[in-house]
């Protein structure tokens, strides 16, 4: 079928031609400078929860608002191994029996900044990390993988550091009471950690091997007087101390014990290994 002809004798393309030329002119006009945007990559959860980080967390000296723990709390849940680079069908997390009676426990680091950082623990069956502290710090304790047994205290008075609540002999004991002393197995809720609160010092236990994602706002940091301590806890019944504030129906209620601070026990073995898992962006 030939062109039409139109007003003035001027050819005019058939219908279905013109269509075609029309169809084509936003492709001409992309080529001249105006170029089609990329559709953006969904975000990952590792993604999202390192965005989530340093929005909560600001510094030292800072904790995060309540609605800033939900949102971490709720992120944290949902978070898997693979999430992280892990698998259960990884040799590490096969349970076997481990006859060394401390054997070495692994550590990662995701990110580290002045604000918060990001690390996995890996803990081999019957691993132990000794109870200790995290000072001024809040952390959240995601178990990504087995199961262990977490003992933790607070101090029973967290403004009489060496005085009203500790011992008065050689040994410096300081008063504390229990908040955590249960198993727990993945997938589990997020634990969270406070300054004060929440169960500050705590123990790990790995009874199957176990994977844990921690974070930590603000990390630790000698030079900013946040270095961990370690401590060996004593029963109360063993050291009653006299004029103390906490007796008689106060103390039936609260589950308390002494603790007595130790040097980092000789029979701790961790080794730290480069990650490998999802990176994270800062941009």
């Amino acid at each position: 079928m030939g062109a039409e002809v139109g007003v003035a004798g001027v050819a005019v393309p058939p219908a279905a031609k013109r269509r075609r030329v029309l169809a084509a002119k936003p492709a001409a006009e992309a080529a001249g400078g105006k170029r089609p945007r990329r559709a953006r990559r969904p975000v990952g959860p590792l993604q999202r929860l390192f965005q989530a980080c340093r929005a909560v967390f600001r510094g030292p000296g800072t904790v995060p608002a309540p609605a800033e723990v939900h949102l971490l709390r709720a992120i944290l849940d949902r978070m898997r191994p693979e999430d992280v680079g892990l698998s259960s069908d990884m040799a590490f997390f096969r349970t076997r029996d481990v006859a060394q009676r401390n054997p070495t426990i692994t550590h990662t680091t995701i990110y580290k900044s002045e604000n918060f950082s990001m690390v996995i623990l890996c803990l081999p069956q019957n691993a132990v990390i000794p109870l200790h502290n995290h000072p001024g710090m809040t952390v959240f304790s995601k178990l990504l993988l087995g199961s262990m047994h977490i003992k933790s205290y607070d101090w029973a008075d967290p403004d009489a550091a060496g005085s009203g609540a500790s011992s008065p002999d050689e040994d410096r004991l300081r008063l504390a009471e229990l908040v955590v002393d249960d198993d727990f197995t993945a997938p589990c809720d997020t634990s969270v950690l406070y300054p004060t609160a929440g169960g500050n010092m705590h123990r790990f236990r790995a009874i199957a091997p176990c994977a844990i994602l921690d974070i930590l706002g603000p990390p630790y940091s000698i030079e900013e007087d946040r270095d961990c301590t370690y401590y060996t806890d004593v029963p109360y019944s063993e050291h009653t101390m006299t004029g103390t504030k906490i007796v008689g129906n106060e103390q039936e209620d609260r589950c308390l014990a002494w603790l007595k601070e130790i040097e980092m026990p000789g029979d701790l073995k961790m080794c730290s290994v480069r990650y490998g898992g999802p990176q994270v962006s800062e941009r």
